[in-house]
């Protein structure tokens, strides 16, 4: 089995649990992790012995050039942390999540991607992402009709890393809490810095895109143990479609998970990188990636034991 060479870009929840997949995987070889230069040598067990570096020149000096980046900073830095390795021939994945900006940073990363002859695969996550193509291949089953996805309740990730980013904010927690038909709402726990009023704060994120389309509840907690209290790692979905099979109606699909989000977002990264090294040049999302190519070994050993 052809080993694939990976680096890592950014160590945060997902960069470690990316870090704990890629170990655990039969066909990755973890090169390294790419930081800020201000954060080398910390956190070492998150890191459980992989170096550090505060660029890709450094790291290709040491180890060699990656196969595949998995990008595992916010969602606002991936357009442009993307396009630099995509642009020196790197293959890239990343768990992007504004999904109203998805085609626009497709169509970007794609042009970028077959210039230099490279391949991505962005919005890789679990949504977007493997519920991308649930919801894909439910319409496939039964194309008309209406899907529902129902979050939650759980931490939203990428909700609570815009709260974190809002001026005057030391730390955040968002909870996503599903209403039913595919609506939400969003409980976001702030610890502001000392001295910031958190009033400010809560008409910030009220503006702030992320957030300015749900129900939105903010309440402060007045220390970092109150926040780690209300704050876990759990969150869950279900997908729900009422549809018709030709002329068969009241067709009823629907898919049910509860997960650790990091882990789990971490897990569909890794998968996806080895899909990515066996795709051609351009940019894709996950409801362009046959399945088969997201598992290691071979191809016909898949069909033989899953079809």
């Amino acid at each position: 089995m052809k080993t694939i060479k990976a680096a890592v870009h950014s160590l945060g929840n997902i960069g470690e649990n990316v870090i704990n997949s890629l170990l655990c995987a039969p066909d990755f070889e973890c090169l390294g992790v790419i930081r800020r230069a201000s954060s080398l040598g910390t956190r070492p067990f998150a890191l459980q012995g992989i170096p550090d570096f505060d660029s890709l020149d450094n790291l290709e000096k040491a180890k060699g050039k990656p196969d595949v980046v998995i990008i595992c900073g916010p969602s606002r830095q991936v357009p442009e942390d993307a396009q630099y390795y995509l642009s020196k021939g790197i293959r890239t994945v990343d768990s992007f999540d504004i999904h109203s900006e998805i085609p626009e940073l497709v169509a970007q990363l794609d042009k970028t991607a077959r210039s230099a002859g490279a391949a991505c695969i962005t919005a890789a996550g679990w949504d977007p992402g493997t519920d991308s193509v649930l919801r894909a291949l439910f319409e496939a089953m039964a194309p008309v009709g209406t899907t529902f996805t129902n979050f939650g309740r759980g931490r939203s990730m990428g909700h609570s890393v815009a709260a974190r980013a809002v001026a005057g904010v030391a730390d955040a927690c968002s909870i996503t809490i599903p209403i039913g038909g595919g609506r939400h709402s969003r409980l976001v726990y702030v610890l502001p810095e000392r001295g910031v009023s958190f009033a400010d704060i809560k008409k910030k994120l009220a503006s702030d895109p992320y957030f300015s389309n749900d129900p939105l509840d903010v309440r402060e907690v007045k220390t970092p143990e109150e926040l780690i209290a209300v704050a876990d790692n759990s969150h869950g979905v279900l997908i729900e479609r009422i549809g018709a099979s030709g002329y068969a109606s009241n067709q009823r699909l629907s898919f049910d998970m509860r997960i650790d989000n990091p882990a789990l977002t971490a897990q569909v990264l890794v998968s996806c990188a080895r899909a990515v090294t066996r795709m051609a040049p351009g940019g894709y999302t996950l409801i362009d990636v046959p399945p088969v190519a997201m598992l290691p070994g071979e191809r016909m050993d898949h069909i033989a034991r899953l079809v």
